[in-house]
């Protein structure tokens, strides 16, 4: 069987207005660009990085 791959469920809960050109960036590569956007992505340490660097505008949930 394949190893199931670790996952990591982040909702976006404010505006990327008036933010930094890398934030919004960030959080488009994350998929997340409006608030109350959910994105699944693999939990990976890159991923991990651009969640701490947003971390003011998103909120990680449960999977």
């Amino acid at each position: 069987m394949a190893e199931q791959k670790a996952t990591v469920k982040i909702r976006q809960v404010a505006s990327a207005a008036g933010r930094y050109k890398d934030q919004r960036q960030t959080l488009i590569g994350l998929k997340l660009n409006k608030i109350g956007r959910v994105s699944i992505l693999q939990d990976t340490p890159a991923v991990r990085g651009m969640i701490k660097k947003v971390g003011h505008l998103v909120v990680v949930e449960g999977n």
